[in-house]
């Protein structure tokens, strides 16, 4: 929801209707702050390059005190020239694989680590709906690209639900893995 006082032109988004419930986010934030004591522990940042959550993973990440410590910078990079433009994905990638591919958030997460510095990074791209669909990508799909110390990981979700659940999902599921691969490394 985004208010707007006119008389100043300050407008402040509030992304907490993006969550099915304030439970929901709370449960999300409580993660978001143990992510963060890990990187802070490795003296490691974070960077990411969003599509179809809309900036959504970086609004959560930076949701917490402190989130400046280990969150560096991120990217909405929606349209494919965006892609191409900030985090070099090339236009045979978009060509032949689509913007919602393996290939396609592979190249998005190198041009996040390679333009922030971060150490770590996440990239995501897909399909929210309720248009934009395929027999072979279906509305629900989800590619996710993440770099970790150097290591290089993708994933695929097919997530249920209308647009908005869709997103919440991803983004669920985007920090959920980052917690998991740093506690785990």
């Amino acid at each position: 929801m985004l208010h707007c006082n006119d008389s100043t032109m300050v407008c402040i988004i509030d992304m907490s209707d993006e969550f099915s419930t304030v439970s929901a986010f709370s449960d999300l934030l409580s993660t978001v702050t143990q992510l963060g004591e890990v990187l802070r522990q490795q003296g490691w940042t974070v960077s990411c390059a969003e599509s179809c959550t809309g900036g959504g993973i970086a609004y959560v990440l930076t949701s917490v005190a402190g989130s400046s410590d280990w969150f560096n910078q991120s990217w909405v990079t929606y349209s494919n020239q965006a892609k191409q433009q900030r985090l070099g994905v090339t236009p045979s990638t978009l060509n032949h694989h689509g913007a919602v591919s393996q290939q396609t958030v592979e190249q998005m997460v190198n041009g996040v680590v390679e333009n922030s510095g971060a150490e770590v990074g996440v990239s995501v791209s897909g399909i929210a709906g309720p248009g934009g669909g395929t027999k072979e990508k279906p509305v629900g799909t989800v590619w996710f690209g993440f770099s970790i110390g150097g290591q290089l990981y993708s994933r695929c979700c097919q997530f249920d639900g209308d647009r908005l659940s869709v997103r919440e999902q991803a983004i669920h599921f985007a920090i959920d893995f980052l917690y998991q691969r740093l506690v785990a490394e």
